[in-house]
């Protein structure tokens, strides 16, 4: 396993990585011409905001795994390209939350008491006293648009300053709000009450340029507005006119839609606070997120856990250990599914029973798609990509969930095939039993137990007498060994039966593959309708 380190992270984090003896960890400079050898054979990169990892970058690491951006921001990081290559993308949402909460109070204590001009006004030599009087942060409203992590550190260390708080977020509960003493408002109130404004969400298509001329003009007079979250959310040029024009008083700002800051109205404008994209930047933040994104790719790499990623659900360890048996589980139908289908496939059905339908049912799903995928493609599919690669393909993909409490945890997957193999459909549906063991137990609608592991012969027949024995004697004749004989057959109804034969199938476990020439010969057993060998891990 290679990893490669391209930024400067916690050197906590590069000896936690180096532990793993058979790995080996090379510290790069993010330079392309430095960095594009030593991705030729990466399993991981970890960067911070240097590197930009686009679409053309990661055509130079055929075999990454995973990037890890230690930070929050992705921006530099091509997602869409990531995914398509099925390499996991991690960040370190939170690591940086007290900085950038600290960074906020510093700004608004700053405008509120001058401190950056009157700075400016002693180290001229002037001493202007009365120029500077201030104003409290006590008893003043402060609104947050955002609650998530730096938000709460930032209501945290507001209250020491005895401030009124309130809040808009459309994804937060009212029982955190009112833990949190935050009153929950509209947006529209939310810009009209705030003496303080301070941004702390993401940037969507609804929060792009959210602090424009028409939000602006709700605001007070005497509001100033503190951004340390994303340069996008603010009309850098209608805010910079709203100054000048006495409609707000002013604002503080860390970020901007274009970094670094140039030509910008805002520059000229004394009761504006810029600092140059520093507030998440303290020794123990850059520690913290450091040490915590080479930790997250060592769990990653070694045992599959994955944490705080953008292109894939995450599972804290817990989570993930109860659920890796049916992830194998769900890969193992999926693989099953596919040698014994016929044609390309249309759809993909996915359906969850039991404790399974409460789960991370993403990550099963991308399982038995990665199972199916990588037995019909030539193109490599894994967890991350399985959607994707589907859809480029036209695969529909529908999930449903058992609605029974007491159903049994069974996951069942189907594929539907296209109008050239006239939508026939094949399913496979199984269980995870004592020892971790994933077993099937129904195919094509019928009941028949055995394990999903070495080679198996499947069979579908009609229940009449003689197949078994048949089929015994052709593989005793070539010294294939039976390790596990399961059979099962269709529910015998009176109007079935008025029409000869039921269906059945036969799923025998061998010794060693099964030659071509064997499976035609089974084949040509008089009831046989279809006999396949397939192959799954041991």
């Amino acid at each position: 396993m290679k990893i490669v380190v391209a930024e400067k992270i916690s050197r906590k984090g590069v000896d936690l990585l180096r532990e793993e003896k058979s790995w080996k960890v090379v510290e790069c400079e993010p330079a392309r011409d430095k960095l594009i050898p030593e991705l030729k054979d990466a399993d991981a990169l970890l960067i911070r905001s240097a590197v930009q990892c686009d679409a053309a970058l990661l055509e130079h690491a055929p075999k990454l795994k995973v990037i890890g951006r230690a930070g929050i921001g992705v921006d530099n990081v091509d997602i869409e390209a990531a995914t398509k290559k099925g390499v996991l993308v991690m960040n370190t949402p939170g690591g940086n939350s007290v900085s950038v909460a600290e960074h906020t109070l510093a700004l608004m204590l700053s405008m509120a008491r001058s401190v950056a001009l009157a700075n400016e006004s002693m180290h001229a030599g002037r001493w202007e006293k009365k120029l500077f009087e201030g104003s409290e942060l006590r008893g003043k409203t402060l609104g947050l648009l955002g609650l998530g992590r730096i938000g709460v550190e930032v209501v945290k260390r507001a209250r020491a300053f005895e401030l009124d708080i309130i809040g808009y977020d459309p994804y937060i509960s009212p029982t955190l709000a009112e833990d949190l003493h935050v009153e929950l408002v509209s947006l529209n109130d939310l810009f009209a009450r705030s003496d303080y404004l301070s941004l702390h969400t993401p940037l969507t298509p609804e929060t792009d340029k959210i602090i424009g001329r028409e939000n602006l003009k709700k605001m007070k007079k005497s509001a100033r507005i503190v951004n340390c979250a994303r340069g996008e959310l603010v009309d850098e040029q209608a805010l910079a006119e709203a100054i000048s024009n006495g409609q707000i008083a002013g604002a503080a700002l860390d970020v901007f839609c274009a970094e670094p800051l140039k030509n910008s109205a805002l520059t000229e404008l004394k009761q504006v606070a810029l600092t140059p994209h520093i507030a998440g930047s303290t020794a123990e933040a850059q520690e913290i997120v450091g040490y915590r994104i080479a930790e997250q790719v060592r769990d990653y790499l070694k045992s599959s856990v994955i944490q705080n990623a953008v292109n894939m659900p995450s599972l804290p360890a817990e989570e993930y250990r109860l659920l890796a048996p049916y992830l194998n589980l769900a890969e193992r139908l999926g693989q099953l599914l596919a040698q014994i289908g016929t044609g390309a496939p249309s759809v993909f059905e996915i359906r969850y029973s039991g404790k399974l339908s409460k789960m991370n049912t993403s990550l099963l799903r991308n399982s038995a798609l990665k199972g199916l995928l990588n037995q019909i493609l030539d193109e490599k599919s894994n967890v991350v990509n399985s959607v994707s690669i589907a859809q480029a393909r036209g695969i529909r993909i529908q999930e449903s969930h058992a609605q029974r409490t007491a159903s049994a945890d069974t996951l069942r997957i189907a594929v539907k095939g296209n109008s050239q193999n006239q939508g026939a459909e094949s399913s496979v549906e199984g269980a995870v039993l004592m020892g971790d063991e994933p077993r099937l137990l129904v195919l094509d609608n019928i009941n028949v137990e055995c394990p999903l592991s070495g080679n198996l012969i499947v069979m579908k027949n009609l229940d009449v007498p003689g197949v078994i024995g048949k089929t015994g004697t052709i593989l005793g004749k070539r010294g294939i060994n039976i390790a596990s004989f399961s059979l099962g057959r269709e529910r015998a109804t009176k109007a079935k039966a008025a029409k000869g034969p039921v269906g059945a199938v036969c799923v025998v476990q061998v010794d060693g593959q099964t030659p071509a020439a064997v499976i035609k010969e089974l084949t040509k057993i008089p009831a046989n309708t279809f006999a396949r060998a397939v192959e799954l891990p041991s």
